[in-house]
């Protein structure tokens, strides 16, 4: 629509740039209907389980103190139990991101002597003090917990020779993560990682299977623990929290394994009856009851980016056309002027903060400096439009998030609007 045109042109995104993302997304009407189709299935899977749990208003009063009986707790945690088809859930306040959940449950889980086995080559770096890559305070290695992984192949592929040879009688969990994190190679499909899981447990049954979630709920219509994971772990302030999380993490799975990590988080023998979920519920309800279409407006920004760098002859992962498993696009800039001119431009587009020009710099747990972008509502909700990479080659950036798919679109178009005024790409 000319007005439409006409306030990108005000905020500063040239018509050449509008209409050349106008071209792309007209290409991909039947695949945003696809995804369309998916949030209708999750959107019912969800509601069907607040509704089977008997969700009222009663559930969103405020909880205090030691948190017994908190009902809206309690209920969530049924909630989530249902949506990822898991005997138990642990849903709180107190786990603050998804490196929280994981390493709660490495530690909830492992003793010393156990090894930590990671059959998908190295995971994210913040988890790299967390296990003892790199040396740190209460890291697993300190405790007597080794760790070991298989590569993957050069295509991103599991090399399930070198996973059957690192495996021994000493692996007792098994981390997978599903989404790609700073390494340019494939996300997982459910499926996949059900394939991985089965053959892993033909080697040891009794082996414990963990997977990384981050990034990847409501991307499909099934979920990890319904292909054999016995654990699955996430953040609330990406996918499950909708936008609306202002906090939290999730653990879904074996109830031995949900009470283990239920005691570490509390004390041994208060578990999961205690733990205040203080003035959250109603966020973390309404947030897990929009959750499945704001992951789909954030699955249309990520190909809708993919589509638009690919054409510019950029390397992307995935590809324009692959399927998605996750929400997160890799754009290989190939450049430190342009990874920084990528993240300005999402930040010029967001709601808040827009006027703060992003710089690298050094965040702790990487090992390099990293810039991000993200005016968002929540700081550091990636289920927000967003965008961060570490300042190294390949000079890739990681674009995520989008509440709507109206703001996914103005942020990628922004991010090339950027890259256009710098002179590091020509329409």
């Amino acid at each position: 629509m000319p007005q439409t045109e006409k306030l990108y042109e005000e905020m500063g995104i040239r018509p050449e740039v509008v209409s050349f993302g106008n071209q792309i997304e007209a290409q991909l009407k039947e695949r945003f209907s696809a995804f369309d189709e998916t949030a209708e299935y999750n959107q019912l899977k969800v509601i069907r389980a607040m509704q089977e749990n008997e969700v009222d208003t009663a559930c969103f009063s405020y909880a205090s103190g030691y948190g017994y009986g908190d009902r809206g707790r309690d209920v969530l945690e049924c909630v989530y139990a249902d949506v990822f088809q898991t005997p138990d859930a642990l849903v709180r306040p107190q786990i603050s991101c998804g490196t929280t959940a994981i390493a709660l449950a490495y530690q909830a889980i492992l003793r010393p002597g156990d090894e930590l086995f990671s059959p998908v080559g190295k995971p994210y770096d913040t988890l790299d003090e967390v296990i003892g890559i790199r040396p740190a305070a209460g890291s697993l290695r300190e405790y007597g917990i080794s760790y070991a992984q298989a590569d993957l192949k050069p295509d991103g592929s599991f090399d399930y020779d070198a996973i059957a040879a690192s495996m021994n009688a000493h692996t007792k969990l098994v981390t997978i993560q599903r989404s790609k994190g700073y390494a340019v190679r494939p996300s997982y499909s459910v499926a996949q990682i059900g394939e991985l899981i089965s053959f892993i447990k033909g080697i040891k049954p009794d082996v414990i299977c963990m997977v990384d979630n981050c990034y990847g709920e409501f991307v499909e219509t099934m979920e990890p623990s319904e292909v054999g994971a016995d654990l699955v772990v996430g953040s609330l302030i990406k996918n499950p929290g909708g936008g609306l999380a202002p906090i939290g993490g999730y653990l879904a799975g074996r109830e031995d394994l949900i009470e283990l990590c239920a005691s570490h988080l509390t004390a041994p023998g208060l578990g999961k009856e205690v733990g205040a979920s203080l003035d959250t519920m109603h966020s973390f309800f309404q947030g897990l009851f929009q959750a499945p279409v704001v992951t789909t407006s954030a699955l249309k920004g990520a190909v809708f980016a993919a589509n638009i760098y690919e054409t510019l002859g950029y390397p992307v992962l995935p590809n324009g056309t692959e399927e998605r498993h996750d929400i997160i696009q890799a754009v290989t800039l190939g450049t430190p002027e342009g990874v920084e001119a990528f993240c300005q431009g999402i930040q010029a587009a967001s709601p808040v903060d827009a006027y703060v020009v992003p710089e690298p710099w050094p965040m702790p747990g990487y090992d390099s400096d990293v810039i991000m972008a993200s005016g968002a509502f929540i700081p550091g909700s990636s289920i927000e439009l967003s965008a961060d990479g570490p300042m190294k080659p390949p000079y890739a950036v990681y674009f995520q998030g989008g509440l709507t798919w109206p703001h996914a679109k103005l942020g990628i178009l922004m991010s090339l609007e950027y890259l256009v005024r710098k002179g590091l790409v020509t329409l």
